[in-house]
Formats: C-alpha cells, structure tokens, sequence
C-alpha cells in the first residue's frame, strides 16, 4: 500500500512548492520564489519517473498530478503574470490591494485549466504534445519574473510594459490550446537521428544559461518555439514531400 502511494506522495509535494512559491510571490520574498518553482518541476517529474521504477500506476496518480500540476503549473504563473502586470502599471513592487488593470494575467490560468482538462482526455499526446505544455509556459513567465527581480543582460525596462504583457497574455493563453504539434524533451534512444531537435534544444539551452544566465529562462523558452515552427513549417513538410504515403496526410 505505501510502495503504490510513494509517488502520490511526490506529487503532493509539487502542490505543496507551488502553494509556497505563490505565498513568497506576493509577500515579496523574491528569492525563494523560484526555489520552490524548481522543486515544484523536480517533483512533477520525479513521481512519474518512481512510478515507472516501482511498477505502480493508479487512476487517482493521475488525477493527482493534473490537480498538482494546476497549481504549480496553472495558477503559479497567472499569478506571476498578474504581479508583473501591477508592477508595470504601478510603477513599483508595493502596488497592494487588486490592481484590475492587472487582473489580465489570470488568463493564463484559465486557458491552463483548459489545457490541462484536454491534455487528460486527449491520446494523441503520448509522444509529443498539441499546444504548449503548462511547464514550458511557466518557464517562460518565471524567466521574466527573474529579468525584473534579478541582475540579467536584458534590461527590466523591456519586460514592464503594460501592452507587451497584455500582449503575451493573450500570445501565451493561446499556445497553451493550440492545435500545434509540438515536440517533447523524451529521447526515442541515445542516437542524434530522431532525436535531433531535443538535442538543438538542450546544447541551446545550456549555450543561453551560459551566457544570459537567469535571461535564459525565457529565451530559452522561445527558442523552443522557434525550433516548433521550424519543424512543423519545414521538417515535416519536407518529410511528406519525400515520402506521400506518410500518416501526416490523413485526416
């Protein structure tokens, strides 16, 4: 009984670093904020990774884990988005009470709901995933998060713009749904041939923490997207002109 609620347990601790991370957001406890992010991603992908290892699977696992998810994943960066949005409409970090022009931000955790409720009754995901998965997104925002609190190469200026949030509210709400194959970090084998655009990926990556450091965060995250378009526009394209009797033909 406790070897099959081992990584239930594992999942109630990314609820738990979600729920602390949304506490240390708004009482201004900046750095602690992306510590319990951090924890949060290890145990979203620790208790899938002890479930494999003790052989155990239950429907409540994953339910579970989209609940967690929902927190860590779906109100954690609404929440971000909506500190940002207050920050840039205010002027400064101690705006208190609602600030509605900033209300905005929690768009992102409504289209997360959405995303996650789909991503749970959708089988097409097993490989790779359709629309953007909630952890990329709340890199993305945690990676702005750390441009405006943080000493990065990019200039906090460029982040607090009301419009240019507003902007990737709705941008970042709408990848989240989004009818577009986008690929997964899972490696088919050890080998660079199928596997080629997790690997651009990750030397990417590594390159941009390299050198924009915390900046990496969201660049990182654009990157991936650059890399989506580039293998839905051209690879897969190129790969159904070579071969016409492909599944990417069908209905």
């Amino acid at each position: 009984m406790l070897k099959k609620n081992i990584p239930n347990l594992i999942t109630l601790v990314n609820v738990f670093c979600g729920c602390m991370a949304i506490l240390c957001l708004f009482n201004g406890i900046w750095a602690w904020v992306p510590v319990f992010v951090a924890l949060g991603v290890a145990a979203d992908f620790g208790d899938g990774m002890v479930a494999r290892a003790l052989g155990v699977y239950s429907e409540l696992g994953k339910e579970l884990d989209s609940l967690a998810d929902m927190v860590t994943f779906g109100f954690l960066p609404g929440a971000v988005l909506y500190h940002l949005m207050a920050t840039a409409y205010t002027g400064g970090l101690d705006y208190g009470g609602i600030v509605w022009m900033a209300v905005p931000g929690f768009l992102i955790t409504m289209f997360s709901a959405l995303r996650l409720a789909k991503f749970n009754i959708d089988e097409r995901q097993s490989e790779g995933f359709i629309g953007l998965a909630t952890p990329a997104d709340t890199g993305f925002f945690m990676g702005l998060f750390l441009i405006v609190h943080f000493d990065t190469m990019i200039p906090s200026a460029w982040v607090l713009s009301l419009p240019v949030l507003y902007v990737l509210a709705v941008v970042f709400s709408y990848l989240l749904v989004a009818e577009i194959p986008m690929f997964s970090l899972k490696f088919k084998h050890k080998g660079w041939r199928g596997n080629e655009l997790p690997y651009i990926f990750l030397i990417t990556s590594v390159i941009l923490l390299a050198t924009l450091q915390l900046a990496a965060f969201s660049t990182g995250i654009l990157t991936y997207l650059l890399l989506v378009v580039v293998d839905n526009v051209f690879l897969k394209k190129r790969s159904t002109i070579n071969n016409p009797k492909s599944d990417l033909l069908k209905d």
